[in-house]
């Protein structure tokens, strides 16, 4: 093996390391309030796009429709993300790549891994945290790691606290979140699994018999509204971030007791008491049998009535929390989101009563539903508000993705995004300054069942299997492959733009030569690594190489000077020092501790084969060969940093970056092995 190296490539890197990426900072709008601005993170549970009424129950003639006034109100004042994506389309791996930052290609938590621990790697609370952020989870959680069916702390290697919240109230395994009503068995379960109770914690103490009669969605809003007035109280010089993780409107179709409290905020709506049996003001009433004045008379199914009623109370639970921000004067510092962990849910946890998204078209204008790679499955309804900063009532078209909310968080926090996420900053979509780097949205998912056989679907993919299935969203196009028997299997392609159903697929219908087909193939390779706990019919395949073929003579070097807390993404950053090299070496460069040195080039992999990699860097680096990372230097796991990697790579070049943070022993060590020919190195 041997280095290579392209004009046309150099001249991309010496853009970017020039600083003239035209990136959105927000230090000067942070500077205006005083401090860093506040962030509200709300994910809902099994929401699909058409659950709004902005984005699509406004629009609907059926009689089966709800209003969601207060998401509404909150849309007119903010900006909406129409073509946003989650990661997969089922709650785990969803929640793991949106608090790490990294698509299903890279996540340690994949297909239905409910419960597996979240990865010690970089996470919103700790991002946030480094930055001087208070931070709290309440709500559905789900990634605590340990034995799936035990409750023993000490097992619980990744508890919200373990991973940078400061404090955490709510269910922490998957299961436990799907009854709404924790603290009382449910006699119309489907199964034992809920007919029980479901343990919910504040930090590390556990409580049942506390929350007797309380209803999930008024619980994490009064808990959230307390949480912010003792901020406010007590510690009101330090910014907050808040995960707010609804447990609705997915699994049991759980009404509340009693109609929402009048007026919101501080003395209004939901409000917290904390007296064990009476932790909130709705505790009381009938369990389980309150509808909202607009659909109890409906001629509707009961289960029907139940679902609209929930997302009414997840709209007035919104408007609480609004009216709270503005009571205590915060309601322009502070950015809130509004989204979900996926597509609509066909479940209903009610022995006598099924339900399917069809009742009210959750899925919107789509195809497919949770647990599809169809676009009703994946995109999901976003909204972000920060009055102020985001202008309103803005429309976003951009194609997006939820790993992308770490580098835009941490831009909020005016800090530079860890260089192991996958994602860019969505500032520039936000506020309409500046221009986005485009996002990398891709979704990799297993799943035994099929597309299920609803007539609003097109026939092409009603009652489909749907098993190994993959998404690559590329030059304005939306590959989708399902029940994939191997990376030759081709893609369907289509226009979502001109085809939101996705009903055409081009690449049957001949619109498509071998081109594009073949670029997603390559590129969904050149983006994502094996893991052995969801192996995948094309893991076994070597990365393409690229097919440029102009060399330049040296490895590229930039040098960044800053207060860097890790490996940091380097595009929006300006380089001090720029240059080449004829190896991976820090000689030359001027480094010095706290400094970050970033080295860009090619390797031509003179024959196919799987090529181990060695990077030992003292301060911590980021291998990537094309966008895989190879080798993180930088997170330990069981006290140890990884130092060694390996890839399968075709025939050919293939661009690699080494991204490193320089301490005092400023120490580099970069070198590959070739099975085939022995041992090169770069040192």
């Amino acid at each position: 093996m041997k280095i290579s190296y392209f004009k046309n490539c150099l001249i991309l890197v010496t853009v970017l390391l020039s600083g003239l990426c035209p990136c959105t900072s927000i230090a000067s709008i942070a500077s205006t309030a005083g401090q860093k601005p506040n962030i509200i993170f709300i994910l809902t549970d099994d929401l699909g796009w058409g659950d709004i009424g902005v984005f699509f129950q406004n629009q609907r003639t059926d009689e089966r429709r709800f209003t969601t006034p207060n998401l509404d109100q909150f849309a007119l004042e903010g900006v909406q993300l129409r073509n946003h994506y989650v990661p997969a389309p089922v709650c785990a791996p969803t929640r793991a790549s949106l608090l790490t930052g990294r698509h299903q290609g890279h996540s340690g938590v994949r297909n239905n891994q409910f419960d597996k621990a979240l990865s010690t790697s970089h996470n919103l609370a700790t991002v946030l945290g480094q930055a001087g952020y208070r931070t709290l989870m309440v709500g559905k959680y789900g990634l605590p790691g340990g034995d799936r069916n035990a409750y023993n702390m000490d097992e619980w290697e990744a508890f919200p606290t373990r991973r940078g919240f400061h404090e955490f109230y709510g269910p922490v395994k998957h299961r436990d979140a799907h009854s709404h009503y924790p603290a009382n068995p449910y006699p119309r379960g489907d199964s034992d699994l809920h007919r029980g109770t479901f343990p919910w914690y504040h930090n590390d103490k556990q409580l049942t018999k506390e929350l007797d009669g309380a209803y999930t969605t008024d619980l994490v809003t009064a808990f959230a509204k307390k949480w912010l007035v003792e901020h406010q109280a007590n510690r009101r010089e330090e910014p907050f971030f808040i995960f707010l993780s609804h447990t609705t409107p997915h699994a049991a179709l759980h009404v509340p007791s009693m109609p929402y409290p009048m007026g919101g905020g501080l003395s209004g709506g939901v409000q917290w008491i904390g007296e064990p049996g009476n932790m909130i003001n709705t505790v009381g009433g009938d369990f389980d049998e309150w509808f909202h004045p607009e659909f109890a008379e409906q001629n509707w199914h009961e289960q029907e009535k139940r679902f609209a009623t929930m997302m009414r109370r997840i709209d007035d639970s919104l408007g609480d929390l609004i009216q709270t921000l503005k009571d205590l004067g915060l309601d322009e510092d502070t950015l809130v989101v509004f989204t979900s962990d996926n597509g609509p849910h066909r479940e209903s946890y009610l022995i006598d009563l099924d339900y399917d998204p069809t009742s009210f078209a959750s899925f919107g204008p789509f195809t497919g539903i949770k647990r599809d790679v169809l676009e009703g499955g994946i995109r999901v309804p976003t909204l972000v508000r920060w009055p102020g900063s985001i202008p309103a009532g803005a429309l976003n078209e951009a194609t997006t993705q939820q790993h992308d909310w770490l580098p835009t968080l941490a831009a909020v926090a005016d800090l530079p995004a860890p260089a192991l996420s996958d994602g860019v900053s969505l500032l520039p979509h936000l506020t309409g300054k500046g221009t986005a780097r485009e996002s990398t949205v891709y979704v990799e998912y297993s799943n035994s069942g099929r597309t299920p056989d609803y007539p609003e679907f097109p026939a092409i993919h009603r009652d489909m299997p749907r098993e190994e299935m993959q998404a690559i969203f590329m030059e304005g196009y939306k590959g989708l492959r399902r029940d994939i028997q191997g990376h030759d299997d081709d893609f369907m392609i289509f226009d979502l733009k001109n085809d939101p159903r996705e009903l055409h697929d081009l690449a049957r219908e001949g619109d498509f030569g071998d081109g594009l087909q073949q670029r997603m193939k390559d590129r969904v390779l050149q983006i994502r690594r094996p893991d052995a706990s969801a192996p995948r019919p094309y893991d076994d395949m070597h990365v393409p190489a690229i097919s440029k073929v102009v060399p330049a003579p040296a490895t590229k070097w930039a040098l960044y000077r800053g207060d860097f807390p890790w490996v940091p993404q380097t595009a929006p950053l300006k380089a001090v020092r720029t240059g080449s090299s004829e190896t991976v070496s820090l000689a030359g460069i001027g480094a010095a501790a706290g400094d970050v040195v970033e080295f860009t080039g090619h390797i031509e992999a003179e024959r196919p084969g799987n090529y181990t990699f060695e990077l030992a860097s003292s301060g911590g680096a980021i291998l990537r060969i094309h966008d895989a990372v190879v080798i993180d230097n930088e997170t330990e796991i069981d006290g140890k940093a990884a130092t060694e990697g390996s890839i399968l790579l075709a025939k050919g070049l293939h661009p690699f970056t080494v991204t490193m943070l320089v301490d005092e022993a400023s120490r580099l060590k970069f070198q590959h092995t070739d099975r085939n020919s022995g041992m090169d190195s770069f040192e």
